[in-house]
């Protein structure tokens, strides 16, 4: 967790951690306005299952074709399959 003085966008409240190292503070939000606005977690979530993207990507590392994540990715130019991932991890 990452501690900090930052602001909630939504209530004004006070953030004083967060489980990310925010990039910039626009848009940050508490929890409970976190909630309020995915809809208090989807059903994907209540379940334990997880929300997969599908997509036509390439492993920067192998070139291997990845074609579903578990996030959606902003940036693709050094997006790594798993095992390569793993390997980078050591």
């Amino acid at each position: 967790m990452h501690q900090g003085n930052w602001t909630c966008s939504g209530c004004q409240g006070d953030i004083k951690e967060l489980p990310f190292e925010p990039r910039s503070t626009e848009g940050l939000m508490c929890r409970d306005c976190h909630s309020k606005k995915s809809g208090g977690g989807s059903s994907a979530q209540s379940s334990g299952e997880r929300k997969t993207y599908s997509g036509d990507w390439k492993c920067a590392g192998c070139r291997n074709a990845i074609t579903s994540l578990p996030f959606e990715p902003r940036d693709t130019s050094n997006l790594k399959c798993l095992d390569c991932f793993k390997k980078s991890k050591g």
